[in-house]
C-alpha cells in the first residue's frame, strides 16, 4: 500500500499531503516551518503523518518558497560577478523603462551584487559568437583572486554575447573551480541562451545568490530522508509547472523561484477541469507574500520574462527563466 507524497515548505508553515494510491485516502499534516534548518520541518511533518518508510513507493515531491523568500528578504550568499571588460556597470544601469516614469525621486532596485564585487576580464565576442578578442587568462586569474580576497561565497559569470558561444565562460568556470573549489559557480549560458545583457546577467546573479541556500537545504533533506529509509527518487516543483530531480535543482535553483505557489496554481487548474470550470482565479495567501494567477480556458500561462518584486513603484528584477504567470504582493 503506497502513497504519493507532497511536501510544501512555506515561510510560516510546512504542509504534507499524502494520497493512498489504492484506497484514495488523503493524509494532511501541518507544522511550523523551521527557518534555521528547513529540512528539519519536512522531517517533522513526515513523522507527524505516521507514514513509514515502506509507504514511500512511488513519488515524493517538494515545493517551497525558499528561493523567493531568500531573494525578497535578501538572505542569500555573498555573491561575486565576473563579466566582460566594459560591462561592469550593467547591473547598476539596468533599463531606462520604469514603472513610475514621472517620479523624480524614483530609486532603481538595488543590485544583488555591489559594484566592488563585480570584476572584469579582457575578452570579446560578437553577436554570432565569433571571437573578436581572445580571453586574457591573466585577467581571469586576477578576477578570481579578487573574488577570493573579498570572501565571495558564490560566483556568477556572465560575458557579453556568451549566449551564442559559451567557450570563454566555460574556461572561467574551470579556472574558478580550481582556485575557488568551495565556491559554487553559475555560468549564464547554462540558464538562458537568449540575448539581453541585463536580464541574462541578473538571472545568473540571482541563481548564484540563492544556490548555497538551496544546496544546503536539498542536500540536508536528502540525507535525512535516506536515514529514514526513504529510497525513492526525490523531486522538486519547478516554476514552469514541471518537476526536477534534487540533484538538478541544486545546480539551477532559480528554476524554483516560485516553486511552492506554482504547485497550487497547477492544482487549481486541475480542480477547474474536474468541476468543468476552465476559467479559474488561483489565490495563495502565505505568511510572507500573497500570490494570484489566472487560469484562462484551462490553460496556465507561462512567462519567460518574469520580474521579481515588481510593483507600481519598482521595476523589479528580471529573471529569464520560464515561470507560470503570477502576481504577488
Amino acid at each position: 500500500m503506497g502513497y504519493r507524497v507532497a511536501v510544501d515548505v512555506g515561510g510560516t508553515f510546512t504542509d504534507l499531503c499524502a494520497l493512498n494510491e489504492e484506497t484514495g485516502e488523503l493524509v494532511f499534516v501541518k507544522d511550523s516551518t523551521t527557518p534555521a534548518n528547513f529540512a528539519h520541518g519536512v522531517v517533522q511533518v513526515i513523522r507527524k503523518s505516521g507514514l513509514k518508510k515502506e509507504d514511500f513507493t512511488s513519488f515524493l515531491g517538494n515545493g517551497s518558497t525558499i528561493v523567493i523568500n531568500a531573494i525578497t528578504e535578501r538572505k542569500g550568499a555573498k555573491t561575486g560577478l565576473i563579466t566582460t571588460k566594459g560591462f561592469r556597470d550593467v547591473l547598476e544601469i539596468q533599463r531606462s523603462n520604469r514603472t513610475d516614469m514621472y517620479n523624480f525621486r524614483y530609486e532603481k532596485p538595488r543590485p544583488f551584487v555591489p559594484r566592488h564585487r563585480v570584476f572584469e576580464v579582457d575578452e570579446r565576442l560578437d553577436f554570432q559568437g565569433n571571437v573578436l578578442k581572445a580571453l586574457d587568462e591573466k585577467s581571469v586569474q586576477t578576477a578570481l583572486e579578487n573574488c577570493k580576497g573579498f570572501g565571495v561565497e558564490s560566483l556568477a559569470v556572465c560575458l557579453y554575447n556568451s549566449y551564442s558561444n559559451p567557450e570563454h565562460e566555460e574556461v572561467i568556470g574551470e579556472a574558478a573551480r580550481k582556485i575557488l573549489p568551495q565556491v559554487p559557480v553559475t555560468l549564464s549560458h547554462e540558464l538562458t541562451r537568449e540575448w539581453r545583457e541585463y536580464e541574462r546577467m541578473n538571472t545568473a546573479v540571482m541563481n548564484a545568490f540563492v544556490q548555497p541556500v538551496v544546496d544546503l537545504y536539498l542536500s540536508t533533506l536528502t540525507s535525512e530522508l535516506r536515514k529514514m529509509g526513504v529510497t525513492i527518487p526525490l523531486h522538486v516543483m519547478q516554476s514552469n509547472g514541471g518537476v526536477s530531480t534534487f540533484d538538478r535543482a541544486r545546480e539551477i535553483p532559480i528554476y524554483q523561484i516560485e516553486s511552492g505557489p506554482i504547485g497550487g496554481i497547477i492544482g487549481a487548474a486541475f480542480l477547474g477541469r474536474v468541476i468543468g470550470e476552465p476559467n479559474v482565479l488561483s489565490l495563495d495567501v502565505g505568511g510572507t507574500t500573497a500570490k494570484t494567477s489566472l487560469v484562462d480556458d484551462g490553460e496556465v500561462k507561462v512567462n519567460t520574462d518574469y520580474k521579481v518584486a515588481r510593483s507600481a513603484f519598482s521595476s523589479g528584477y528580471p529573471v529569464k527563466v520560464p515561470v507560470v504567470d503570477i502576481v504577488e504582493i
